[in-house]
C-alpha cells in the first residue's frame, strides 16, 4: 500500500505561496506568547508594519489563542481540510507530490515546497540534527532546483526518500518546528499585535500558510495592509468583527486573483461562518464546508 495519504475528494492542494528565498532570515524573532514583541512579518527590505500598543483588556483576550495545544490541534485540523480533504493532519508527514503549480514538489504538514526555500531550509534543519538521514544527500539538488518547478536530481527516488523519512520521529519534528517557526509563530504573534482572538489568530494563520509571509500584494502582509486600510485592528481601537471582515475580504480578492484559486469556500463556508457566529474563540462544536465537503469539530 501506498505511504502517500490518500486525500477523500482528490482535489489539488490548495498551497500558494510565494517564492521565500532567503525570506526566513528577514522574519522578525517574534515570541508565541509575547504580545510586546509582535511586529508584521518583513520584507528583505526591512519594512515593517507595527501595532499599536495593546490595552490591558486586549492583552488578556489574545494572550493564549492558538499557544494552547488543544485550539493549536484544531487550526491544524481546520487547514488541514483545505489542503488535504482530511482532518488528520499527522497523516500528512508522509505526503509528497507536484501539483502542478510551478512550484516543485508540495510535501508534508504545511506544504513545503520544493520550488520556494522551504522545503530546503527544512531538509537542512533535519539534516543537521540527524547527519545521514535518508534525505541528506538530495540537498544540491534541491538547491540547484530552488526557485524553479524543476524535479532534476529528485524525482521517484527522493519521493520515495520522503517517505522513508516521515517514518522517522526527528523528520516529523523538524516539519512542525519549520512550520512553527516560519508560518504559526509569526502569524500567531501579529494577531495577538493587533489584539485578535483564537479566530483571528487563525485566520492569520491560514492566510500565511497559503500566501506566504512578505509585504507583495498578494503575500500575508499585503493582504493585511489591504484590511487595515479599510479597518482598524482592536489593537488600535477597531472592532474585531469589522476587521476580521476587512481581512477575509482583502484575502477573497487576492485568491481570485490566480485562477486556480477561484474557490474561496475556505473563506466563504468556513472562516466567515465561525465570524458571522461570533465564535472568537474558534470554540467547538465546529461546522464548516472546503470545496463542498463537510466537516465538523465536535469537541
Amino acid at each position: 500500500m501506498s505511504l502517500t495519504p490518500r486525500r477523500t475528494t482528490g482535489k489539488p492542494r490548495r498551497t500558494t505561496r510565494l517564492a521565500l528565498v532567503g525570506l526566513a532570515a528577514a522574519l522578525p524573532a517574534l515570541a508565541l506568547t509575547g504580545v510586546d514583541q509582535a511586529a508584521a512579518v518583513s520584507d528583505s527590505a526591512g519594512h515593517h508594519v507595527t501595532a499599536a500598543p495593546l490595552t490591558e483588556r486586549i492583552r488578556a483576550q489574545a494572550a493564549t489563542g492558538l499557544d494552547d495545544p488543544r485550539k493549536k490541534d484544531i487550526a491544524m485540523r481546520l487547514v488541514s481540510s483545505a489542503e488535504n480533504s482530511s482532518l488528520d493532519w499527522r497523516a500528512q508527514f508522509t505526503y509528497i507530490e507536484d501539483i502542478g503549480d510551478g512550484r516543485g514538489y508540495t510535501a508534508g504538514i504545511i506544504g513545503f515546497c520544493s520550488g520556494t526555500g522551504d522545503m530546503l531550509d527544512l531538509v537542512e534543519r533535519y539534516t543537521k540534527d540527524k547527519p545521514g538521514n535518508p534525505l541528506a544527500k538530495y540537498l544540491p539538488a534541491l538547491r540547484k532546483v530552488n526557485g524553479s518547478d524543476s524535479h532534476a536530481g529528485l524525482g521517484k527516488p527522493f519521493e520515495d526518500a520522503w517517505h522513508k523519512a516521515a517514518q522517522d520521529k526527528a523528520f516529523q519534528a523538524a516539519q512542525e518546528a519549520e512550520r512553527d517557526r516560519v508560518y504559526f509563530g509569526p502569524s500567531v504573534a501579529q494577531a495577538k499585535a493587533d489584539g485578535l482572538r483564537t479566530l483571528g489568530q487563525f485566520i492569520y494563520y491560514d492566510a500565511i500558510v497559503m500566501h506566504g509571509p512578505g509585504s507583495g500584494k498578494d503575500s500575508f502582509g499585503g493582504i493585511r495592509k489591504a484590511a487595515l486600510a479599510k479597518a482598524k485592528t482592536p489593537a488600535q481601537g477597531g472592532d474585531e468583527k469589522t476587521y476580521l471582515g476587512a481581512f477575509l475580504d482583502a484575502r477573497k480578492k487576492a485568491m481570485q486573483s490566480e485562477e486556480a484559486h477561484s474557490d474561496t469556500s475556505r473563506v466563504d463556508t468556513a472562516q466567515r461562518v465561525f465570524l458571522n457566529n461570533g465564535n472568537f474563540e474558534l470554540q467547538p462544536p465546529l461546522k464548516w464546508k472546503v470545496y463542498g465537503d463537510s466537516y465538523e469539530i465536535k469537541e
